[in-house]
């Protein structure tokens, strides 16, 4: 009987804190070994003049997400499963919807029959819409459930909640030792500028960026860490893009509060001018918060630096250029405000941060680590997820750090017909993929049988716990 199912053999080892040249012995989808050097047994990948890295792990993916509308994002969990281990990611947390005027418990139930075809290991965020009585007596079975996280939204029909809704969803959370997390931009400030932009003729994609500038993103910002300092429960905001931003949460970090934030491939590598592309082509550039100018890129680097914001993940969120389900949908001469925002990026995330950071100098491949794996990971509570470590799961990027790439939309195998990516090109790329010990990708071909994925529960863990600190000694939560 062989001590390994499989060996990866030879090469450098990279985690958050340390690199070392090792072999790494697996057995039962956990990493059971690491030394200099493993006898031969069971299956082996030879790594000599490659990384070895924990597997990626995304925690901002709309995958397969239901609408109000009836309709359901592009992407299934089959096919962003594939895009996924195709860019070297193995765990993902997604959102599973509310809509306002119904309960969660249907949607729900709806929304795990479908992640049941995932091979990439997931969970999930539980978006809040309507914060109802009723609605907040559904949470702690939610809660016990697996799903130790909320979503809300402080812009967007039919999504947003006002002050009073996001205090009372941070209220249950901090009942329940839940974590949230928050899109910060302003709804009416957003829905002034775009009123005034279209009466002024300016409709055109370009015109989404004037519609939410750096201050929307920002005074929202400065609102949720207020509100969630007021009820004493920690928060991550959501795809900062501008340093202005991350500023708000450096505040309050210097304050000894719980805020963390996290930023995307699209605030490093896109500007708002490529929202500026001839015709209906700045539509594929359209995603909430805007991308900023140039400069912005190397100021984001340095919030980076600084620990402000400690997780890149991918905002991935698909619709096609064409096709009635795409950018589109509602027609090409329609203002900014009636085409769809998002865009995707699953496969891009690791090869673009590693190309922009570390090859470029701007990051040491362990801070890659931390950003991409390690603390979205321990953020949140995805136990076993973005380590390599005795007893961890064997999620493993075997990465070429020299190979040099031009991304095309065939490289990123999502259901989407573009990449706002196309063109753009890297250095690093991930030359196999294993997921709990079973390689799932290698040299660009993915090999996971759909419905191998695996649904990550999340119990309590202290980051969720909060501070005990609330003004006048009195705790409004209960």
């Amino acid at each position: 009987m062989s001590d390994h199912d499989l060996v990866v053999r030879g090469g450098t080892i990279v985690t958050a804190s340390d690199t070392m040249r090792a072999d790494i012995g697996v057995r039962g989808g956990r990493i059971v070994a690491i030394a200099e050097s493993l006898p031969a047994s069971g299956r082996s990948i030879e790594a000599e003049g490659l990384l070895v890295m924990p597997g990626g792990v995304d925690t901002h993916c709309h995958i397969e997400q239901l609408e109000a509308n009836g309709t359901v994002h592009e992407d299934s969990f089959a096919t962003a499963s594939a895009s996924a281990f195709a860019g070297g990611t193995t765990s993902a947390i997604c959102f599973a919807s509310q809509f306002k005027g119904h309960p969660i418990g249907p949607t729900l139930d709806e929304y795990r029959r479908r992640a049941r075809s995932a091979m990439l290991d997931y969970s999930f965020h539980q978006i809040v819409t309507d914060p109802t009585d009723a609605v907040l007596k559904e949470l702690p079975g939610i809660v016990a459930s697996g799903i130790r996280s909320f979503k809300i939204f402080m812009t967007y029909d039919p999504l947003h909640v006002d002050d009073r809704e996001v205090l009372r969803v941070l209220a249950a959370a901090k009942r329940l030792g839940a974590f949230v997390t928050v899109h910060c931009e302003n709804y009416a400030a957003i829905g002034f500028m775009t009123e005034a932009l279209i009466a002024a003729g300016h409709t055109a994609p370009k015109y989404h960026a004037w519609s939410r500038p750096a201050v929307v993103e920002r005074e929202a910002t400065y609102r949720a860490i207020a509100l969630a300092e007021l009820i004493d429960t920690p928060i991550q905001v959501f795809h900062v893009s501008s340093a202005e931003v991350a500023e708000e949460i450096a505040r309050a970090k210097a304050r000894g509060l719980k805020v963390w934030g996290e930023t995307c491939p699209q605030y490093l590598a896109l500007t708002d001018g490529h929202m500026d592309w001839p015709g209906f082509e700045g539509a594929k550039f359209m995603c909430s918060p805007a991308p900023r100018e140039a400069a912005e890129h190397e100021r984001m680097w340095g919030m980076i630096r600084r620990g402000v914001l400690d997780v890149i993940s991918s905002d991935h969120c698909g619709f096609s250029y064409e096709g009635s389900k795409g950018k589109g949908q509602n027609g090409r001469d329609v203002p900014f405000r009636d085409i769809p925002n998002g865009i995707p990026g699953l496969a891009a995330r690791l090869p673009i941060v590693f190309s922009e950071g570390v090859s470029k100098g701007r990051i040491t491949p362990n801070e890659f680590v931390a950003l991409t794996a390690t603390n979205p990971a321990n953020l949140f509570g995805l136990s076993g997820k973005g380590r390599i470590a005795i007893g961890a799961d064997a999620d493993l990027v075997v990465w070429d750090p020299k190979k040099q790439v031009t991304l095309t939309n065939a490289l990123m195998q999502h259901a989407i017909d573009y990449t706002p990516y196309e063109g753009i090109e890297v250095t690093g790329w991930p030359v196999a993929t294993i997921r709990r010990g079973e390689v799932v990708m290698q040299g660009g071909t993915v090999q996971a049988e759909p419905g191998s994925g695996r649904f990550l529960a999340r119990g309590p863990y202290p980051l969720t716990a909060p501070r005990g600190v609330v003004a006048n000694g009195f705790d409004p939560a209960g």
